[in-house]
């Protein structure tokens, strides 16, 4: 038969299972802010790229809207 644990072991465990989860959850918030950063220099990357192309092809504002059909 299996040995019962006693209520100061499960709130050792419990008190154990909270900090964890604390952790993990900085560590998600971490990341996702890093993730979020990441993703907009990649959208200036790309907003620089685009503008570039645009300056450097001698093509109208107008054209270049045709163009992509917007």
């Amino acid at each position: 038969m299996a040995r019962q644990k006693t209520i100061s072991s499960i709130d050792a465990a419990i008190i154990k299972t909270e900090e964890d989860l604390t952790k993990a959850n900085a560590k998600y918030d971490k990341l996702a802010n890093e993730l979020q950063t990441l993703r907009k220099q990649r959208r200036e990357h790309e907003a620089k790229m685009i503008l570039d192309a645009y300056e450097k092809s001698g093509k109208s504002l107008n054209k270049i809207m045709i163009f992509l059909g917007v």
